[in-house]
């Protein structure tokens, strides 16, 4: 998964939410022209979805926090990916 998937499902489900429109999965796959199937098969693009149906509408600190948790758990999951990509590539040097 890209950081450019990551922006267009929180784009999506920001506009969705400032237009008034349910945050839904076929409803940000389509406002981001992502394939559902896509957002089924990523539980961190499900979690962010999850964690905009929660936010509160009037960036109360709840939601603020909310957000903060969910751009740590990204950045850990952007770090995990790194540490994966870089073990292989030290593996494919010593061969």
């Amino acid at each position: 998964m890209t950081s450019t998937t990551l922006n267009q499902i929180e784009r999506a489900c920001t506009d969705l939410a400032r237009d008034g429109h349910p945050i839904t999965i076929a409803s940000v796959a389509g406002h981001a022209g992502i394939a559902r199937s896509t957002i089924y098969r990523n539980p961190e693009l499900r979690a962010i979805i999850q964690h905009h149906r929660q936010a509160a509408p009037d960036g109360t600190i709840t939601a603020i926090t909310d957000e903060l948790a969910t751009l740590r758990q990204t950045v850990q999951t952007l770090a995990d990916t790194v540490r994966h990509h870089d073990a292989q590539l030290r593996h494919l040097t010593r061969d």
